[in-house]
């Protein structure tokens, strides 16, 4: 009898790349000529990023600067959650942060879609915050992948221990 086979499906950010995108960001938002004498920053507060500016306009650009270093380190925007500019004495400010995990929610869309679509005998079972799919054809595991991968998530899934 084969063993089963089994990957995790995760929603995982790597913060020091994270961190490495705001460094980036704050460098070239103190070095570009546009963003001369307008107040603007961007930096760690706890575990959310903040960025500001004194107009709405430069705010949004910062966050279009961070946006950009983030898909440069190959991190999906869509665990980006940023609030619209508020008005803080002159300053306009967004907070930021950086969703990891898959929800109970999210994790029930996904398994529900392994049973409807995926090929038979290939389990998913929710632990925590990610997904175990196990099955004892690695050939099923593979064609989960890529049915998970051809959705289109509000959310990052990445897939690990694949044994």
């Amino acid at each position: 009898m084969a063993s089963e086979s089994s990957f995790d499906i995760v929603n995982k950010v790597d913060h020091q790349e994270v961190d490495n995108a705001v460094n980036q960001a704050a460098k070239e938002i103190s070095q570009r000529f546009d963003f001369k004498n307008v107040d603007a920053g961007i930096k760690w507060s706890g575990e959310s990023i903040d960025m500001q500016a004194n107009t709405e306009e430069r705010v949004n650009a910062v966050l279009d600067v961070f946006k950009d270093k983030l898909v440069k380190r190959q991190i999906s925007l869509k665990g980006l959650e940023a609030e619209d500019p508020k008005l803080s004495g002159k300053i306009y400010k967004i907070n930021a942060s950086i969703n990891a995990g898959i929800t109970q929610e999210n994790a029930k869309k996904i398994s529900k879609l392994i049973r409807d679509e995926g090929p038979k005998g290939v389990k998913a079972q929710i632990q925590g915050d990610e997904l175990r799919v196990s099955s004892k054809s690695r050939d099923d595991l593979q064609a989960v992948q890529a049915l998970i991968k051809g959705q289109d998530y509000d959310f990052a899934v990445q897939f690990v221990n694949y044994r």
